[in-house]
């Protein structure tokens, strides 16, 4: 995909990452929701108290300093208190159940008195004082219990005595959890409220509560804030600092995994590059990882012997050639018809230098020279200055634009020099013209790691598919190449032999105008 980074670590790296931001959106999801309902939670609770205190101070108000106190409270912006003479009418309410509350009495409920075996603070008088015994170390006072058990209640009631009742545990749990705070218990019994209406619209809430001793309600609405899960800047910075954490660990932990494909692709860019390449994987790290160098260095070491074999054995038959060349050379001398030792002779010559190409073509496949760094552009000043001297009639013909500035590359001096003397003057006997023209890497572009020659002539050029076949040994094309200038066929392949062992390569294509063009390139 057009999207997708091209690196095997990068495409890894993306996809653990995105797979980690994937689980820690869902982890961060379920944590925001989480403490969304704490957050909700809290304010509710905090509305609970606000609502408690402010009904407690308004219920211990006399009734004509009421609105007054209303308006000294410092209530914060998103609460309004009202007196109404009704319950709120603006927001849709429902009437909470209301159990009944009886005056106190002096006494607790049964279950809560002491037993018969109990100590008593008159037996035991040294003893922590009986939370059931009267007294100011005892029993709280009497107003402060929160659910009496006897007597009749200190206001009017609606509904009548007949329905007054006792609330059971259970009621008096859903009493409290369902008014604010839940802190009712701690309110005086004369102070509770005769009626409470509740209710809720959007982020607003409402509770109407009726006072005991007036036909007036309090009217407390609260709008919630939105709730931010986020707020907490330690959390973001948590969040932050484990991702770049996670991030981190993915790629330094993809790059180590990854490294030996890389290792394997420079070996096998190197074997292709140079034949004769010295590189060897190490054969350790995970069984697919060793499995993998074993075949690898297993390939380049037969690869190495076939190559070296067949060398060796063209280079022996070539050698062991030139004996009988010698030999049948020496008795064509004694030819007496001198038109046939002519053409004898000159047969003889030209197989002497098909063996010489042939032997030349060996020694430079099986070459060992070391690499040195050398200046491109010197280099090709001196081959067509060489090239000057031994074809000196020509001369002008030779023409030569080099760059302003040395173009450096790592390569094997002698073997470039005969690959790229053989193109040169291949352009020069044959095409009557050497155009050449060095062109540096581009600086801008990255990728961008080649410099390139380019070598034209003024011949008759190519047919379009003889254009990469003259490549091959021994390959001369007649109706293209003069015979009498002589030549073995070798000369183009040992060039493009000796520059695809150093990275680079040779092509040719014909000129619109005529003739023929080379393109080396060689890497920087």
């Amino acid at each position: 995909m057009k999207f997708l980074p091209g690196s095997l670590v990068a495409r890894t790296s993306l996809v653990l990452i995105v797979g980690l931001a994937v689980i820690e959106l869902a982890g961060l999801g379920i944590h925001a929701l989480d403490r969304l309902d704490m957050a909700e939670r809290s304010e509710m609770h905090d509305y609970q108290m606000q609502a408690f205190s402010i009904y407690r101070t308004i219920a211990e108000t006399k009734p004509e300093d009421r609105q007054a106190i209303i308006d000294d409270l410092h209530i914060p912006s998103n609460t309004t208190v009202l007196l109404r003479p009704m319950p709120d009418q603006d927001i849709h309410s429902h009437k909470v159940p209301l159990p009944f509350f009886p005056p106190p009495k002096l006494a607790f409920p049964d279950h809560f008195r002491p037993g018969p075996n109990d100590p008593s603070p008159r037996n035991a008088p040294f003893e922590p004082p009986n939370p059931m015994q009267d007294g100011p170390y005892g029993r709280p006072p009497a107003d402060m219990e929160p659910f009496p058990t006897q007597g009749h209640p200190p206001f009017p009631h609606s509904d009548g005595p007949d329905e007054w009742r006792l609330p059971n545990a259970g009621e008096r749990h859903r009493f409290q959890d369902n008014f604010p705070g839940g802190h009712w218990p701690f309110l005086p019994a004369a102070l509770y409220p005769r009626e409470i209406w509740s209710g809720q619209e959007l982020r607003t809430h409402s509770t109407s509560l009726l006072l005991p001793d007036t036909q007036s309600w309090v009217v407390v609405r609260y709008v919630m804030p939105l709730p931010n899960p986020f707020d907490a800047p330690t959390f973001i910075v948590a969040f932050l600092v484990m991702s770049l954490c996670g991030g981190a660990l993915i790629v330094w932990a993809t790059r180590r995994l990854i490294l030996p494909v890389t290792t394997l692709a420079n070996a096998a860019e190197a074997l292709g590059r140079d034949v004769n390449s010295s590189t060897v994987l190490p054969e350790n790290g995970p069984s697919e990882i060793r499995r993998a160098a074993i075949a690898f260095n297993t390939m380049s070491m037969r690869i190495r012997r076939f190559v070296s074999d067949r060398t060796l054995m063209l280079t022996a038959i070539g050698h062991d050639l030139r004996t009988p060349i010698t030999r049948l050379k020496l008795r064509a001398e004694f030819i007496d018809d001198d038109e046939l030792r002519t053409k004898m002779l000159a047969d003889l010559d030209e197989m002497e230098a098909m063996v010489a190409a042939t032997l030349a073509f060996g020694r430079d496949s099986a070459s060992n020279e070391q690499v040195v760094s050398l200046d491109l552009r010197a280099l090709l000043q001196t081959i067509m200055d060489e090239a000057a001297e031994a074809y000196p009639d020509q001369a002008a013909s030779l023409v030569y634009e080099s760059p302003s500035v040395p173009v450096r590359i790592m390569a094997r001096s002698v073997a470039l020099k005969r690959a790229l003397n053989n193109l040169i003057l291949n352009a020069l006997k044959y095409g009557n013209s050497a155009h050449v023209t060095l062109i540096p890497p581009n600086q801008k572009k990255e990728k961008d790691r080649y410099a390139r020659i380019i070598v034209e002539d003024n011949g008759p050029g190519l047919p379009d598919d003889e254009l990469d076949r003259v490549f091959e040994p021994f390959v001369r094309i007649e109706t293209s190449r003069n015979r009498e200038t002589g030549g073995t066929g070798l000369g183009l392949s040992i060039a493009r032999t000796i520059l695809r062992a150093q990275g680079g390569d040779v092509r040719l294509m014909n000129r619109p105008e005529g003739g023929l063009r080379a393109i080396i390139t060689l890497e920087a």
